[in-house]
């Protein structure tokens, strides 16, 4: 159920969601977290919580009306109301928070990328921790949530702000992670430029705590391995056996089968529909598994990756 709709800033609503019924509990969810909105018009998106952990059966979401939209957050926007009832998914997470850092936990924000951010600092502060939030957008009056960010702001959370039109461009993110500690814990979620801007400092500086989360699809430049030929995909949980194209991604085969498998972005940055590897090796194409474990070959998103082994087992 949509409790209510507001306005953040120009572009930005936040959304609060609650049960259709009071004897209804959501699922719990961890700081960082997202959910999928099933809307009306068939297309699934996915949303950061903002929120804080442990909320009382209620999740709030962030939803920028994208310029780019393909139908998703402009149907948001245009036609969702307070009171419409809509399906939502089970919060996942692929952007955990480091509840037991000791050091202070170090964030950088880019605009409506600081939705998930905010609920790992609400997180933080519930634990008495200690954390600092670089947060950058355009412009001030463009900068979603910055008054949540001011309030939270304390002792034990200092914020540091840079907005692009009053310091004449994008923030020096190299200089500004600089002054702290090494074995702290790095987090960054905004636009694509932020994020690259994010792994090379941290590269750079030799930071090795390094959390980050995209809302779009990372261009995936590398060319794929040789992947001629068919793969023997066993699906070990429905005794199926499959032949697919190397050359393809998984997923359409898995539906055209007749495979019970969630699903949302199809553009590997939902994590939605991670699939565990039980034998064999993909080719990974997404930009949620990091490099180490893209290389540990335990799971893969089928939406986006394909097999690279002759003969794949999933637990599907």
């Amino acid at each position: 159920m949509v409790d209510t709709i507001h306005t953040i800033c120009p572009g930005v609503i936040s959304i609060e969601l609650s049960p259709t019924s009071p004897q209804q509990l959501l699922p719990p969810f961890a700081a960082g977290a997202h959910i999928d909105l099933h809307l009306p018009n068939g297309l699934v998106r996915s949303y950061s919580l903002h929120n804080a952990p442990g909320t009382a059966n209620r999740y709030a979401i962030g939803v920028l009306h994208d310029s780019a939209s393909r139908g998703g957050s402009r149907w948001i926007h245009e036609q969702l109301h307070a009171g419409d009832q809509i399906t939502i998914s089970a919060p996942r997470n692929h952007f955990a928070l480091n509840e037991a850092q000791e050091q202070t936990s170090v964030f950088v924000a880019g605009g409506i990328g600081v939705t998930p951010i905010l609920s790992m600092l609400r997180r933080l502060m519930q634990l008495g921790k200690t954390a600092h939030v670089i947060y950058c957008a355009r412009s001030r009056s463009s900068a979603p949530f910055l008054d949540d960010l001011s309030r939270l702001a304390s002792a034990s959370l200092t914020l540091h702000t840079h907005f692009d039109d009053e310091a004449g461009g994008p923030p020096n993110l190299q200089t500004l992670l600089a002054t702290h500690r090494k074995d702290a814990h790095f987090y960054c979620c905004g636009p694509a430029p932020m994020l690259n801007s994010f792994e090379a400092s941290c590269t750079a500086l030799g930071l090795t705590h390094v959390h980050l989360e995209r809302f779009k699809a990372e261009a995936c430049t590398a060319p794929p391995a040789a992947l001629n030929g068919l793969c023997t995909v066993e699906l070990r949980k429905s005794g199926l056996t499959l032949e697919l194209p190397k050359n393809q991604p998984t997923l359409q085969a898995l539906l055209d089968a007749g495979v019970d498998i969630e699903f949302s972005c199809e553009e590997g940055v939902c994590g939605a529909c991670e699939t565990r590897i039980l034998e064999g090796e993909a080719e990974h194409r997404d930009s949620v598994l990091s490099g180490a474990q893209k290389a540990a070959q335990k799971s893969m998103m089928v939406c986006v990756s394909r097999c690279r082994s002759d003969r794949m087992v999933l637990d599907l």
